[in-house]
């Protein structure tokens, strides 16, 4: 029981790890993190509902998830093939592809939520 609590704490150390790495070093994640800010702030100013919050959030989950993993999987492919590849080309355009599916949602999300606020 000890080593299952002591290797939890030594993933949660990583995953921490991690998620400083890319606020720090991934322009893309840090520019979608400026963008959930400003929606976040968006959300209190305009007092959105407690379903809102819901949608919004997972909304941003989705897009940082997402862009996580297409970082991870561009690094991969980098080390594993540091020169032009078609075939490694081709992986990278997919993980792009699956962030561009999910900010597409993400800003569908926004719309939803916040054009009532202000049309009418």
């Amino acid at each position: 029981m000890k080593d299952f609590i002591i290797g939890r704490i030594k993933g949660f150390r990583y995953a921490i790890k991690g998620f400083f790495l890319l606020l720090r070093t991934e322009h893309s994640i840090i520019t979608q993190s400026v963008i959930a800010l400003i929606v976040i702030g968006m959300g209190f100013y305009l007092g959105i509902s407690r379903e809102e919050w819901m949608m919004q959030l997972l909304a941003i989950g989705l897009v940082l998830s997402t862009e996580s993993l297409n970082t991870a999987v561009e690094k991969l492919c980098d080390f594993v093939h540091p020169d032009f590849h078609d075939k490694i080309g081709f992986i990278k355009d997919i993980g792009a592809g699956a962030v561009t599916f999910a900010a597409l949602i993400a800003v569908v999300v926004g719309i939803i939520i916040y054009y009532p606020y202000f049309c009418c």
